[in-house]
């Protein structure tokens, strides 16, 4: 009798996610993040997404692996949420985490109590009150704001202090300019250049805050 077992190889993308579950469920830190769900929402992103299908099939271990980050991190790819997301990077499949992803981890896992991320622009009225205080931001929702000059993140600590951090636009666009897909004409500072505009003040502002792994793993 042989001893040698059968390796399977997976027919498509949806069994290619089902050999992640083992451990998926290893390295879960938090059980709002449910495997069948996640499972259900990734092959959601996958059919809508040719070119991200085809990466994945290509790259089925980055595919794995992202599957598994989001246990391991503990976040949702509910499309509702608009916290993460799949995406096709460098001929791979990455977790890609969206700022509102950043804050909802930091808050969950204690390193805030609140948090939110803003954009100014030229017709805004914007004072900074300094870093330990929330900035004064006023302006028209329904008028013209002009183009945007900056944006800013405050966060509310455990302790109840504010901390915010603010960039200048071109703060932004320096860092912007070093990405690999930005320079291919492709990517999210491409598509939605507003989401990475505030996702890069909060990745700054995060360095201010208390020290939490979830958090970390997640930046």
């Amino acid at each position: 009798m042989s001893n040698v077992s059968t390796i399977i190889e997976p027919a498509n993308n949806q069994q290619v996610i089902e050999m992640a579950k083992g451990d998926f469920l290893n390295v879960a830190v938090d059980n709002q993040v449910v495997w069948q769900k996640e499972c259900n929402f990734a092959l959601q992103l996958l059919r809508a997404n040719k070119y991200l299908d085809d990466i994945a099939w290509a790259n089925t271990e980055s595919l794995k692996n992202a599957i598994v980050n989001i246990s391991a991190i503990g976040i949702s790819l509910n499309p509702a949420l608009k916290h993460a997301y799949l995406v096709p990077r460098d001929k791979k499949v990455c977790l890609d985490i969206s700022y509102m992803g950043l804050l909802h981890l930091a808050c969950m896992s204690g390193s805030i109590m609140w948090g939110q991320a803003k954009i100014v622009r030229e017709n805004d009225e914007y004072r900074s009150l300094g870093i330990d205080k929330a900035p004064r931001h006023e302006f028209n929702a329904f008028g013209d704001r002009g183009g945007i000059i900056g944006t800013y993140c405050t966060v509310k600590t455990c302790d109840g202090d504010y901390l915010t951090e603010e960039m200048s636009l071109n703060a932004v666009y320096d860092i912007r300019d070093r990405s690999m897909a930005f320079k291919k004409n492709s990517g999210p500072w491409v598509t939605d250049p507003e989401q990475m505009i505030r996702k890069t003040v909060v990745k700054r502002a995060s360095s201010y805050w208390p020290k939490v792994e979830r958090l970390d793993s997640a930046i």
